[in-house]
């Protein structure tokens, strides 16, 4: 399993949408180096989601539940169905993932254009301690 941070516009459609929806299109991906992380995720991979400005933390832990295919408004790029799993018990600010030393090193804290990021092992273990939510 991997695991994998989705950066989302809360404007245009976060976790409290895809929370009600119970499932969604992760689509609208068009950045190449995001593009070629969705077509290496897998069934079962973990996400974080994360929602830009205005909210700049990161929300809930969802995960993938189909294998990348072609998006049907755009040939040359992918889309993968995603459902909720949880809300993490507290959001967990930009400002502090920044601040802690596993953490920091996130691609995604440095590069916040990437839509959708890898993270390790050690970095999810750490966004759950942090959250105190149980894995």
């Amino acid at each position: 399993m991997k695991y994998w941070a989705f950066l989302a516009d809360p404007e245009d459609f976060g976790w409290n949408e895809m929370e009600k929806d119970g499932s969604a299109v992760w689509d609208g991906v068009k950045n190449a180096v995001a593009q070629r992380n969705l077509r290496t995720c897998e069934k079962g991979d973990r996400i974080a989601i994360y929602h830009t400005s205005p909210d700049k933390a990161l929300i809930g832990i969802a995960k993938i539940t189909g294998v990348a295919r072609p998006d049907p408004k755009a040939a040359e790029r992918v889309v993968v169905d995603v459902e909720p799993v949880k809300k993490l018990k507290r959001a967990l600010p930009l400002a502090e993932m920044k601040a802690d030393d596993v953490l920091a090193g996130m691609s995604f804290v440095k590069m916040p254009r990437v839509a959708v990021q890898p993270l390790t092992a050690a970095q999810w273990t750490r966004i759950l301690e942090l959250t105190g939510t149980k894995g």
